[in-house]
């Protein structure tokens, strides 16, 4: 700030207002230069001052009051922004460190999942190679348990076959064949499909087998043994048929008993002397000893095919009823009661052992045998 010049100056200063206007900041300080050339020098006295000029200086002193206000509020907005900055730029950074140790803790998670993963896969391809073992041990046991099947059902029904002809029982065949049946049934061998339908077909049979009476046979067996002392051998003497006194020829009556007299020698005399036709010459030449023994070995035949009954041998027993069919036919008065009785037994004895053939399961045994035969071409091919 400058004074203002007294009214007592010399009138010799030149340009009075040029250094006011310059200290109040009205004009730049390049207008000053680039001026005109100085006027002519003023009169000595000086000039009367314009009211304008102390409004200009208290315009410009609030102008610059206005710019300081401005100024302090711009720089304390900048304080607030550089501090706010300062701020964020603390919690970017300290937000910044944990997002590197989020991330490392991340990376170091991941690094661990990715170890697990590889892990549970290698779990996983070693749990896939297990399987793949298992299922072919799987399917390994289900060929032998097949094969194991068939092997097992041809040797329970080739014992139950030998125990039927033992006791003469389809009981135990008929038990073999359900429960071969019921394992079959079991079964998911197409293989064992045909074993099925013979196993079927063979139980069908079975029911439809029919057993002679064995202890009907052995009681007309001890029958026989019972009359085989009564029976008349072969060179027994008989009364001849049609002869006076023989059965079933009414003999002469007479009133006097001179006739009855005549009547009882000439029957005496018939008797004496018998002619007949001898079929067996053999037979007619047998001494008492002889026919012991005839008798003896016709019961150890009849013996025998009572035993060979009871065995369920049913070929030896037809054996041993033709034997003594033919020594009774043989030895033996063909032309007695006893003997036509005894022969005619022995005849629907021998015709009971016939229709006595046990049921077999030979169908169903081949059936097995094929099967047990192919599961082991399919296995050897394996």
């Amino acid at each position: 700030m400058t004074s203002e010049p007294s009214p007592a100056a010399p009138a010799a200063s030149p340009t009075p207002p040029a250094p006011v206007l310059a200290e109040a900041g009205a004009a730049p300080p390049a207008a000053a230069t680039a001026a005109p050339p100085a006027a002519p020098a003023a009169p000595l006295h000086a000039a009367p001052r314009l009211p304008g000029a102390s409004h200009g200086l208290w315009l410009a002193w609030l102008l610059a009051a206005v710019g300081l206000v401005l100024s302090l509020m711009l720089w304390q907005k900048l304080g607030g922004m550089q501090e706010q900055l300062a701020r964020q730029s603390s919690d970017a950074g300290t937000q910044s460190v944990e997002a590197r140790t989020l991330a490392r803790q991340a990376e170091e998670g991941v690094r661990d999942m990715a170890g697990k993963v590889a892990a549970l896969d290698a779990r996983v391809a070693e749990l896939a190679a297990y399987r793949a073992q298992l299922d072919e041990l799987v399917h390994s046991v289900t060929r032998a348990r097949d094969e194991n099947l068939a092997v097992d059902l041809e040797a329970a029904l080739r014992l139950a076959q030998d125990q039927t002809q033992l006791t003469g029982s389809v009981e135990p065949l008929l038990a073999a064949l359900r429960t071969a049946e019921r394992r079959l049934a079991r079964s998911s061998d197409p293989r064992l499909a045909p074993v099925g339908r013979a196993v079927a077909r063979d139980l069908e049979r079975v029911k439809a087998a029919s057993l002679p009476d064995a202890a009907g046979l052995l009681a007309r067996l001890d029958q026989l043994l019972r009359q085989v002392d009564d029976l008349p051998a072969g060179n027994d003497v008989h009364p001849a048929r049609g002869a006076p006194g023989a059965a079933g020829t009414p003999a002469a009556t007479t009133d006097s008993w001179w006739g009855r007299l005549w009547q009882g020698v000439r029957d005496e005399a018939q008797g004496l002397l018998r002619v007949s036709r001898v079929e067996r010459p053999e037979a007619s030449m047998m001494s008492p000893e002889q026919v012991f023994f005839v008798r003896e070995n016709l019961k150890l035949r009849l013996q025998g095919a009572r035993l060979a009954l009871l065995a369920r041998q049913y070929e030896a027993a037809r054996a041993d009823l033709s034997a003594a069919a033919s020594a009774l036919g043989t030895w033996f008065d063909p032309a007695s009661r006893r003997t036509q009785a005894v022969a005619t037994m022995l005849q629907q004895i021998q015709a009971s052992t016939r229709s006595a053939e046990l049921p077999r399961v030979d169908e169903t045994l081949v059936a097995l045998g094929h099967a047990v035969a192919s599961a082991g071409a399919v296995s050897g091919a394996r």
